[in-house]
């Protein structure tokens, strides 16, 4: 992990490409596998493999894990309210894409 210019700031690069285990998340995002257990049943994460013991995750999982647990704890939320918050934020991040292809924004 990488000390942030100071800023005190801790973040982790994680690359596209890799994947993790179901364990490897629950370790790396520093989550409960009950809490990773729920953000799968919201729909938040979409694991690839028949159940926990090879379910496999891409790294933007890692960000996502985060995120959400960040969100359902700061904001009081729950993982349900998490849910909801990611699925607005990804909407909002697709209308702008289409708005900076359309030339508009």
């Amino acid at each position: 992990m990488a000390d942030l210019q100071g800023s005190g700031i801790i973040g982790v690069v994680v690359e596209e490409e890799i994947v993790f285990t179901f364990t490897e998340l629950c370790r790396a995002s520093r989550s409960d596998e009950a809490h990773v257990l729920a953000l799968i049943s919201e729909g938040v994460l979409d694991p690839v493999g028949s159940g926990p013991h090879d379910w496999v995750f891409e790294g933007p999982a890692l960000r996502t894990v985060r995120t959400a647990l960040r969100l359902a704890t700061d904001l009081d939320l729950g993982i349900a309210g998490a849910a909801i918050v990611l699925d607005l934020m990804a909407q909002v991040e697709a209308l702008r894409s289409r708005l900076r292809r359309a030339g508009i924004q």
